[in-house]
């Protein structure tokens, strides 16, 4: 069996449940390698959930040594101290990766469903549609956290492989641009 080209760790931050999903490439085609939950809302003392995060995160990249991690950006909510506590947990897990000298990248919410079903605005149950399609497996428990990690797995390898940029080169800078180069299209009346 041939070693794959990128296994990428994709994270759903939370303190109450962070969802994981790995997956390993070779050439374009991705494989499910592991999906799950962690609940470490069942902790009490929210530092000792921060270090559950940290720990689970660190043990993962142990296990399966992923090339790429990508996690899901916090959406802004009105309720600040919910804020707070998904930052602190994004945090804990960015620092886990970066503590195995691995590279992070982010993505929105909106950025992740566009790049696995092609509407920003899809819901959970059409994401999670999707990857089982792409990935050819059956999520017999629906954990969107899980499935939500999954996907900005799938969503940064779709970022490497086939990159959008605003900065990639246009044919005309408008319409005196256009006029300059294509003069035979002036109609002179």
């Amino acid at each position: 069996m041939q070693k794959p080209q990128k296994i990428i760790l994709g994270i759903d931050p939370g303190t109450v449940m962070m969802g994981y999903g790995l997956i390993s490439v070779n050439g374009k085609l991705p494989v499910l390698l592991e999906l799950g939950v962690l609940r470490p809302g069942k902790v009490k003392d929210s530092y000792k959930r921060l270090q559950l995060i940290f720990n689970t995160v660190s043990g993962l990249i142990t296990k399966y040594r992923p090339t790429d991690f990508a996690i899901e950006a916090p959406f802004y909510g009105k309720n600040v101290q919910s804020m707070l506590k998904l930052g602190r947990a994004q945090g804990v897990a960015i620092a886990a990766a970066m503590r195995h000298g691995i590279h992070v990248c982010e993505y929105s919410p909106k950025k992740v469903k566009q790049s696995v079903t092609g509407n920003g605005n899809a819901s959970k149950e059409q994401v999670l549609r999707m990857l089982e399609r792409m990935l050819s497996f059956t999520c017999e428990e629906k954990n969107y956290d899980a499935t939500d990690a999954l996907a900005v797995a799938v969503c940064h390898l779709f970022q490497q492989h086939f990159p959008v940029t605003s900065s990639s080169p246009k044919k005309h800078k408008g319409w005196m641009d256009f006029l300059q180069r294509h003069p035979e299209k002036i109609c002179k009346r």
